[in-house]
This record gives C-alpha cells, sequence and structure tokens, in this order.
C-alpha cells in the first residue's frame, strides 16, 4: 500500500551539516519530551500555535496537543525511535524546512513498560514535518505541523486507556 505523501519530498535544496542538525533538534526535543515526560523540553519543540495530526486527527495549538496527546502519552512507558531522516530547506526561505522520517513506537500503560508479557502497542509510520527556525522568538527551530501517518500496528489498543 502506497501512502500519500502530504508534505512533498524534495531532493534538492539540502541544508549545510549545521543547520540539518539545528532542524532534526526540533523532532529530537519532541520525542524525547514525550519519551521523558519533560514538557519543557516538548514545548520547545512546537510553535503556540502548531499542528500536529496523529493519522488523521488533527491537534491546533500547544494547549490542545498538550492536552489531548502529551498529557496521555507522557505518562506512559514509551519509546520513539527515528530513522531514514531527510531534511531540504524551502527554496527561497533559509528559516524553512521540510523533514521526513520513519518512526517506530511502543507504548506501555505506565509502570509497565518492564512487565513480562503484559500488553503492549507497537506502531510504525512516517513522520512529516514543516519546520521553522523561531527568528522572533528563542532561535530554536521549531516543528510547525507534525503529521504521523501509521503504517501498520501491533498489539493492544487498550493500553490507551489506562
Amino acid at each position: 500500500m502506497s501512502m500519500p505523501t502530504p508534505i512533498p519530498v524534495t531532493l534538492n535544496n539540502p541544508p549545510n551539516p549545521q543547520t540539518r542538525e539545528d532542524i532534526i533538534d526540533a523532532l529530537d526535543r519532541a520525542i524525547l519530551g514525550l519519551d521523558t515526560a519533560d514538557s519543557r523540553l516538548f514545548d520547545s519543540a512546537l510553535f503556540p500555535d502548531s499542528t500536529f495530526d496523529l493519522h488523521g486527527t488533527v491537534m491546533s495549538g500547544l494547549p490542545n496537543i498538550r492536552k489531548d496527546c502529551y498529557d496521555n502519552i507522557s505518562k506512559m512507558d514509551t519509546t520513539h525511535i527515528l530513522s531514514n531522516i531527510r531534511v531540504s530547506m524551502v527554496e527561497g526561505d533559509e528559516n524553512k524546512a521540510k523533514l521526513t522520517a520513519s518512526a517506530l513506537a511502543q507504548h506501555y500503560r505506565p509502570g509497565e513498560g518492564k512487565v513480562n508479557d503484559t500488553s503492549r502497542l507497537l506502531g510504525g509510520g512516517l513522520y512529516y514535518c514543516d519546520v521553522e527556525k523561531d527568528v522572533a522568538g528563542d532561535g530554536l527551530w521549531k516543528l510547525r505541523n507534525w503529521v504521523v501517518k501509521l503504517t501498520w500496528t501491533e498489539g493492544d489498543w487498550g493500553v490507551f486507556k489506562g
């Protein structure tokens, strides 16, 4: 099954190595903030008006992303692992980029991550991100739009119900 690409992936206009790392750091901060329940780190990765699209469920604005995603996931035992990361600069704007990545995410109920034979949900998919440099604020690169397209899941969706 081929997945539609909601954000075009380009082969041209790669950033310099330091800028590439700074752009990737925006997604790394968001993911690590989720996995370690570090709200300051998570918040540093997003603009107040960012959007997060989790397989068709769109959350707009950091308060809604916190309420509908972070507040639930950060309590769980999770690991999110990224690979195949690609970054390209938006032509004509040195402060905007597009990032794509493959992702695996393991989810367990709080405190059950190390319990043998407990319920869990493993998911694999693709991340598509519009990333911008916060030139009017702290100067960090941040996720403007973050789209998660699940390709497959394995396990128990009930882990999200506690």
